[in-house]
């Protein structure tokens, strides 16, 4: 099994962005919310036990899940939220580990929206590695990105785990209240720093 870094970080933190630099270098970058995407794209494996749990009206004429319809009512309440996670999770643990068992680079970069919130996952990685910056400008790249609102953001930042408590579970931190090329930086010291580890197995 190759050396399995796990990457996570608030919304708008950047992880998408290190993840790219990641890649650029030569690490598999294996990221949750693409599977999840594909699971409950139109014949996703996801689809069947959705429309049995749900019904019908939560799957598109397509076949694909009825997202806006789905996560209103996920917001709602939050056992159907339970019974969604438990369906997507398991099937995200699952096709990530094949993944990740197929993986041909030195190191795997396994991002995690919500690592820290998972728990499993942490168990999957030889280290944690969270992309950070202060919460002020999180709110903005996802404003500037999204269009939604402040009050918007917030309330997904309320649902993740608290900066202070993704800080405390790292095993490194990049740090990307800067530019492009600061955060290029960052990212080109840890792949050093995981090819010396993965070589030595650790």
């Amino acid at each position: 099994m190759p050396y399995v870094v796990g990457l996570t970080g608030g919304i708008g933190s950047g992880k998408s962005a290190a993840a790219q630099v990641f890649e650029a270098l030569g690490a598999t970058v294996i990221d949750t919310d693409a599977i999840a995407h594909a699971l409950t794209g139109a014949g996703g494996a996801a689809i069947a036990p959705i429309r049995a749990a749900f019904g019908a009206d939560y799957i598109t004429a397509e076949g694909a899940l009825a997202r806006a319809r789905m996560r209103e009512l996920a917001f709602a309440d939050a056992e159907k939220k339970r019974v969604l996670e438990a369906i997507l999770h398991h099937l995200i643990r699952q096709r990530s580990g094949e993944l990740v068992a197929g993986a041909r680079s030195p190191y795997v970069i396994l991002m995690v929206p919500l690592l820290i919130e998972s728990g499993d996952y942490r168990g999957r990685c030889q280290r944690i590695l969270v992309v950070d910056c202060p919460e002020e400008l999180q709110g903005e790249r996802v404003g500037a990105r999204s269009g939604i609102s402040a009050a918007q953001v917030r309330a997904i930042m309320a649902t993740q785990a608290a900066r202070a408590a993704r800080l405390a579970a790292a095993d490194d931190v990049i740090d990307n209240s800067r530019d492009q090329a600061h955060l290029r930086r960052e990212v080109e010291a840890l792949h050093r720093r995981y090819l010396q580890l993965a070589a030595a197995g650790e």
